[in-house]
C-alpha cells in the first residue's frame, strides 16, 4: 500500500453532506458558497442542512453548486457537458 491514507486522498463532496461538515473540512468553502447565493451559511440552522437542502431553500441548482464547489476546492476537474457531445 502506498503512503497515502484515506484522509490524504481527497474525495469530492456530495450533495447530502451537511453544510457544517463541509465548512469544518474546507473553511474556504464559505466564500464559494456565498458567491453561489448562500449568504446565510453561518446561520445555526444552515449548519444542519445538507448542501442540496440549502440549495433548495435558496432556489438554486444543487448539482451546479456541487460541481462548482468541488472544482473550486480542487477535488474534481471541470467537465463541460457540451464538450462531451
Amino acid at each position: 500500500m502506498a503512503n497515502e491514507t484515506a484522509l490524504e486522498k481527497k474525495q469530492p463532496l456530495t450533495g447530502d453532506m451537511l453544510i457544517g461538515d463541509i465548512l469544518m473540512q474546507y473553511p474556504e468553502a464559505s466564500y464559494i458558497l456565498m458567491n453561489c447565493g448562500m449568504a446565510c451559511i453561518s446561520c445555526p440552522s444552515a449548519q444542519m442542512e445538507s448542501l442540496y437542502e440549502a440549495c433548495m431553500v435558496h432556489m438554486i441548482d444543487g448539482e451546479e453548486v456541487l460541481k462548482y464547489l468541488n472544482y473550486e476546492l480542487g477535488l474534481i476537474e471541470w467537465e463541460d457537458e457540451e464538450e462531451k457531445n
